[in-house]
């Protein structure tokens, strides 16, 4: 089967082209970075705009980079939630469009299911069962997974994302969106910091996070020595590196407890944060102690993509799965409640 994949949650427009027997036969991104950074986050409207203006020119450049017409393509996925609203909108209503003029069927595709079935798109795929990590500016989860569509939820984040969080804290330090590259990339011109931060909800039992009191903490810090520090580069600099240090640390630490109360080796990361390269080494070396393995999709992957999309929708629809003509979008989606497959 080759599927159609349109990924417009947030500020990244995806579209990639996936074959079930040949793998993934193109893919195209336009990132809203530029149009958004001046606002020092994503602005909805501007990004549903966006979309509308990349759509197109983007589905057309991946047919052609496949070689592909379009009566090669015998399904369109979709990302029908969570996400901004409007956007969503924008790849809901193009895709039912598409399908019905082409006569295939279309899918809505859980955006965090395309994470975490990302890794999938490598040479190495990781098997069933495994934990996956969701972290990313919109989620941070724990989630048992048996199979696809077989979820189960095992911790998340009782207030801020890790990768909200660190946008949050990029900002606050006066560095430019998005804050996750930026705090990694401070954080690695120092060797060591002068600050100690939490590592929260480490201290008690249970798989749940909280990252809002690291980001105060971090704010304190900032406040209480930038009108001494002769240097500001020096502090940004020594900030970034311990919250990052407290972000891996608290991550690693959770799915420590996840691996050890399923009782199972292999771990999934997924979602924009899974691309910092601290938190992938802090994480192999804690499997490896193990005797575990580690899987996440290589860095073009981690953030949102249309071939995530394209994978997750094309397993579905060999399935058997597809929706009706109706365009439904949904800005908040439980992945417990998606079907099995």
């Amino acid at each position: 089967m080759r599927v159609l994949g349109l990924e417009t949650s947030c500020d990244e427009t995806g579209v990639a082209l996936y074959d079930s027997q040949q793998g993934l036969l193109a893919d195209q991104l336009f990132s809203q970075i530029d149009l958004h950074r001046v606002y020092g986050g994503v602005v909805p409207e501007l990004a549903s705009r966006d979309h509308v203006r990349r759509l197109l020119p983007l589905i057309r450049q991946v047919l052609t980079d496949a070689h592909c017409t379009t009566d090669q393509i015998d399904g369109i996925a979709y990302t029908a939630g969570p996400g901004l609203v409007g956007a969503l909108l924008v790849g809901a209503s193009c895709a039912q469009a598409l399908a019905l003029g082409w006569g295939i069927p279309a899918l809505g595709v859980h955006h965090m299911e395309g994470h975490l079935l990302a890794p999938m798109l490598e040479a190495n795929p990781p098997q069933f069962p495994f934990v996956a990590l969701l972290v990313s500016g919109g989620h941070t989860q724990l989630i048992e997974v048996q199979g696809i569509g077989q979820y189960k939820l095992l911790g998340e984040s009782l207030d801020d994302a890790a990768g909200e969080a660190f946008d949050k804290t990029a900002k606050l330090l006066g560095l430019n969106y998005p804050g996750g590259p930026e705090i990694a990339h401070w954080a690695t011109s120092v060797q060591n910091s002068r600050f100690q931060f939490p590592r929260p909800m480490t201290d008690r039992p249970g798989l749940d996070f909280s990252f809002s009191g690291l980001k105060t903490a971090a704010l304190n810090a900032w406040q209480q020595h930038q009108l001494s520090e002769p240097d500001r580069d020096v502090l940004r600099a020594e900030i970034a590196h311990s919250f990052q240090q407290a972000v891996v640390e608290t991550l690693t630490i959770k799915c420590q407890r996840a691996l050890q109360q399923t009782r199972l080796k292999r771990l999934v990361i997924a979602g924009g944060v899974s691309a910092n390269q601290v938190l992938r080494q802090a994480l192999e070396h804690m499997l490896v102690q193990q005797g575990g393995e580690v899987f996440y999709a290589r860095s073009q992957f981690c953030t949102d993509n249309g071939a995530m999309i394209a994978y997750a929708g094309c397993q579905r629809l060999i399935a058997g799965q597809h929706d009706g003509p109706s365009i439904e979008v949904r800005a908040r989606w439980p992945m417990e409640q998606l079907s099995p497959i």
